[in-house]
C-alpha cells in the first residue's frame, strides 16, 4: 500500500484505476459513480478510503470503520449486476485506511448500472462520467467479435478508390509478398483477395478507408478533429487555436495530421553536443505519428461509433489523443512491453501494412507491435515523462505530458491550520463550533481559516443574514 501511495504522490494525482476518498464523514456520495465506472473499466480498480488527496494523500481520521465496511457491502449490491468487491484493511503513514478492490464486471453483463437510476458510468483519465446511450451500445456490441471492416460499402464502386494509392498498394504487395498475395497477376483479383473488394467487386469498408478517394462520403465522422488550447495573452474570445478537421483516406490523413503537428507544436532551438543547432519539437513527431496511425487503424467501426471522430487536443501541459473503441486482445499493462499483435480491424490492418504515404513513401503501419515501444523510446530521448494510456473499454486515450508532473506534497500548514482542517472533516462548522470543539480562540481560528482559504483547502458559505460556515473544498 505504501508503494501505491508513493506512486500517487509522485504522479500528482489519482491513476485511472485508483481513486482516493477521505470518507471521514462516512461513505461519500461520489462513491456510487466510482464503483460503476471501475466495474466497467478493463481490469477493475482500487478505492482507498481514509486519504485526503488535496493535502498530498495525507491520512485523515476515519469514523466507524466497521460501519464503513458494512456500507460498502450494501452499496455494492445496489448495482445491476452487483459490483464484486474485496474490502481489506491497510495502513498509510502508520494510520488505518480501508482498501476496496473493485473487480471488473463480466463482459457479458456490461455496462454495470446503478439499479435505482439505470445510469452507468465510464472512467476517464480526468474523472467519472455518465455514459450516453451510444456508449452503452458500445458495451453491448463488444460482446461479439468485430468484423465491420469486411462489410461492403453500399453504392461504392472501383472508381471510388484512389488510383495512386491503389497502384502503390499493389506494387508493395507484389514486392513484399510475391509468393502469397502478390502472385495474383490480375489487379482486381489481388484487391479481392486482399479484402479491398468484395465478391461483387465493390469496395469494402477497409478498402474505402485505406484507399478511397474520399471515405467521408460514406463515413463523415471518420476524421481527425484537432485543436490547440488558447494560450496566455490570447484575447478572451479565443477558445482554441489551429482547429482543423482532417479528412481523406488513412495515409493522407496521417500525413496531414503530421503537418498540423509541425505547425502547432511549440519548437525550441537547441544546441547538440557537436555544436550544431537544431529545432526540437515540443513533443516527438515520431511518437505523435505512431499514436495517430494506431488510432486510425484501430478505431471502432461499429454503428455506435459512426458519429464519433478521433480527437487530438493540445493543452498547455499535455497532448491528448482519443479514439472510439478500447483495446482489443491486449491490456494496458502489456502495451509496448510484449510483442503482441492484436487487431480490432484485422482486414484494415492487413491492408494498411502495404499502404504507403503518397507524399513520403513511408509505410502507414508495421503491424509488428513496435509502435508503442517507439513512442516510449522517443519520449525518453526527449526527456519527457512516459505516455499515459487509458483503456475505458469503449474509448482509448493516450496522454503525453509536456514536462514531468510535480509530486503532490502536503501544503505547509501550521499546527492550528491542521487542527481546524481535520475538524472540518465531519462537515461544515461555524467559528463558534470550532472554538468549542478545539478550545482555540476565535481570532486564531479566523486567521487559520484565512490561510486555509488562501491555500484552496477551505471555502466559506453563508453571510448577510445567514450563518457563516466553513467547509472543506471538495474540488
Amino acid at each position: 500500500m505504501s508503494g501505491l501511495v508513493s506512486e500517487l504522490r509522485a504522479a500528482g494525482g489519482d491513476r485511472v484505476d485508483v481513486e482516493v476518498k477521505s470518507a471521514a464523514g462516512g461513505l461519500p456520495q461520489s462513491l456510487t459513480s466510482t464503483l460503476s465506472a471501475l466495474a466497467n473499466l478493463p481490469g477493475g480498480g482500487t478505492i482507498i478510503l481514509g486519504l485526503d488527496e488535496r493535502t498530498g494523500f495525507r491520512p485523515v481520521p476515519l469514523g466507524d470503520v466497521h460501519c464503513l465496511k458494512q456500507g460498502l457491502g450494501t452499496k455494492a449490491r445496489s448495482f445491476t449486476p452487483p459490483v464484486r468487491i474485496l474490502v481489506e484493511d491497510g495502513t498509510v503513514d502508520d494510520e488505518p485506511v480501508v482498501v476496496v478492490r473493485v473487480h471488473e464486471c463480466d463482459r457479458s453483463a456490461k455496462p454495470c448500472r446503478v439499479a435505482a437510476t439505470g445510469t452507468a458510468y465510464l472512467r476517464s483519465y480526468d474523472g467519472d462520467f455518465a455514459m450516453s446511450e451510444l456508449e452503452e451500445q458500445a458495451f453491448l456490441a463488444s460482446r461479439h467479435p468485430p468484423l465491420f471492416d469486411r462489410q461492403s460499402v453500399a453504392g461504392a464502386t472501383l472508381s471510388d478508390l484512389d488510383s495512386e494509392l491503389v497502384q502503390g498498394f499493389v506494387r508493395s504487395v507484389r514486392d513484399r509478398d510475391p509468393r502469397g498475395l502478390g502472385r495474383f497477376a490480375d489487379d482486381p483479383e489481388l484487391l479481392l483477395r486482399a479484402g479491398v473488394l468484395d465478391a461483387d467487386r465493390r469496395p469494402t469498408i477497409a478498402g474505402i478507408l485505406a484507399l478511397g478517394l474520399h471515405p467521408q462520403q460514406w463515413f463523415p465522422r471518420f476524421v481527425i478533429q484537432a485543436s490547440a488550447e488558447s494560450q496566455p495573452g490570447d484575447p478572451p474570445e479565443v477558445r482554441a487555436r489551429n482547429q482543423t478537421t482532417i479528412t481523406g483516406p488513412i495515409p493522407r490523413m496521417l500525413d496531414e495530421a503530421l503537418g498540423w503537428a509541425r505547425r502547432t507544436f511549440g519548437t525550441a532551438i537547441v544546441t547538440a553536443d557537436d555544436g550544431t543547432v537544431h529545432d526540437r519539437s515540443e513533443y516527438p513527431l515520431i511518437a505523435f505519428r505512431e499514436l495517430i496511425g494506431n488510432a486510425l487503424v484501430h478505431r471502432d467501426l461499429d454503428h455506435w461509433s459512426m458519429g464519433m471522430a478521433i480527437e487530438v487536443r493540445l493543452r498547455r501541459d499535455r497532448l491528448v489523443i482519443t479514439n472510439p473503441g478500447g483495446l482489443y486482445g491486449i491490456t494496458v499493462e502489456r502495451l509496448g512491453r510484449d510483442a503482441v499483435t492484436s487487431a480490432r480491424n484485422a482486414r484494415l490492418v492487413a491492408i494498411c501494412q502495404h499502404v504507403r504515404s503518397p507524399d513520403t513513401g513511408a509505410r502507414v503501419i508495421e503491424a509488428l507491435a513496435s509502435g508503442l515501444s517507439i513512442v516510449t523510446e522517443s519520449l525518453e530521448e526527449a526527456a519527457l515523462p512516459p505516455a499515459n494510456y487509458v483503456d475505458a473499454g469503449i474509448r482509448f486515450t493516450a496522454v503525453l505530458y509536456h514536462s514531468a508532473r510535480k509530486p503532490l506534497l502536503s501544503p505547509k500548514l501550521n499546527a492550528t491550520e491542521q487542527k481546524i482542517y481535520d475538524a472540518l472533516v465531519i462537515g461544515p462548522r461555524t467559528v463558534n463550533e470550532l472554538e468549542s470543539a478545539l478550545t482555540l480562540s476565535a481570532p486564531n481560528i479566523r486567521k487559520a481559516l484565512r490561510g486555509l482559504r488562501a491555500a484552496g483547502l477551505v471555502e466559506q458559505q453563508g453571510g448577510r443574514g445567514k450563518p457563516t460556515v466553513y467547509r472543506r473544498n471538495p474540488s
